[in-house]
């Protein structure tokens, strides 16, 4: 077939056209690849136990983040107090301290009754709720990936709700839940009708393999909201000495977070990560002092920014750097202590 001249011309200038239209999406993604890939952190209220949340935000820069994720009783009471000082008042104290709302956690309301909590997130400016899911316990294979489908069915009316205000609902993977397995994590993503139902990503209540947690965060990809760093170390429910407790902290028990950082930064994670512990008795905050808690949270934070640097596995043994080798000899003699089943599957 022969072409006429403004025939060729026509299809000369589209293919040049696609060309560079090529090239330029080229350019944009190794532009992406290109940029130094960083976590943007959230500070969790509730690690500063029932603190006066003025006495809470001007710590939140100090830590490297922007936002704060606000907790209710009994973790802390941080979202009552919003509610005790108004939503003027409260907005006044952002903007002084520089500082986004940018989670409410609510377990204790649940998936199905989020209505006025987003209404609320939507005047505030807050794009993200983490609560947990509601379903049988202890599932697997086909059951499992149906119990996660009536899940997901009954939460499309509130994804509406969320949508329309601007809200992710993330839902965090916790023991006894029916979102408690990798499997399980990986049917919420496969299934979720909408962008407005998100994975709270806790490690801490999964199995303390490194490769198995990299290799779900990269299955899961950018459909998780929240990073919690955050591992199991000794449990937190019963009193241990401080040491012991503060293994769930990263860095200091035996979980290599390196390639869960990795991992992230293959999938450029958007999200935000909280660096997180539980203390016992729930309320208490995780250091005595308000000051001592920021300096802690630093710590852990300064160990996953060396998670991220080039280099920042020791070349002797593999791990990152800035876990120290007193603390690593204290959590493999706790795990050594528990069952298997505790050893693994992580319910403490």
């Amino acid at each position: 077939m022969r072409l006429t001249r403004r025939e060729f011309t026509v299809a000369l200038g589209g293919a040049a056209l696609a060309a560079a239209t090529a090239r330029r999406a080229a350019c944009a993604s190794a532009a992406a690849e290109a940029e130094p890939f960083q976590l943007r952190y959230i500070l969790s209220s509730c690690l500063y136990g029932y603190t006066d949340v003025k006495e809470i935000l001007p710590e939140v820069r100090k830590t490297g983040a922007a936002a704060i994720d606000i907790w209710p009783r009994v973790h802390g009471d941080q979202r009552e107090q919003l509610d005790a000082m108004g939503e003027t008042r409260f907005r006044e104290l952002l903007r002084r301290h520089r500082v986004e709302l940018g989670c409410i956690t609510q377990y204790k309301l649940g998936p199905f009754n989020l209505a006025d909590e987003m209404r609320l997130c939507s005047r505030l400016g807050c794009p993200l709720i983490v609560t947990g899911a509601v379903g049988p316990k202890g599932l697997s294979g086909d059951e499992l990936r149906k119990a996660v489908a009536a899940f997901v069915e009954k939460m499309k009316p509130h994804l509406e709700l969320a949508a329309e205000t601007g809200v992710t609902i993330a839902i965090e993977n916790h023991a006894d839940s029916l979102i408690e397995s990798p499997d399980s994590l990986k049917w919420l993503a496969d299934l979720r009708p909408s962008k407005n139902l998100g994975i709270a990503f806790a490690p801490y209540h999964l199995p303390q393999d490194a490769k198995l947690l990299a290799d779900l965060i990269v299955a899961l990809g950018n459909r998780m909201a929240m990073f919690y760093a955050w591992q199991h170390g000794m449990g937190s429910k019963q009193k241990l000495p401080k040491d012991q407790e503060l293994l769930q902290m990263p860095g200091r028990g035996p979980l290599d977070f390196a390639p869960l950082i990795d991992a992230l930064r293959t999938i450029r994670y958007e999200g935000r990560t909280a660096v997180f512990m539980h203390p016992f008795p729930r309320g208490a905050p995780i250091m005595e002092t308000t000051a001592e808690v920021t300096e802690e949270v630093n710590r852990a934070r300064r160990y996953l920014e060396q998670c991220l640097r080039p280099g920042g596995r020791t070349p002797e043994t593999g791990r990152s750097r800035g876990v120290s080798a007193d603390l690593r000899a204290v959590s493999r003699v706790a795990a050594s202590r528990r069952p298997p089943c505790q050893r693994f599957c992580c319910r403490l």
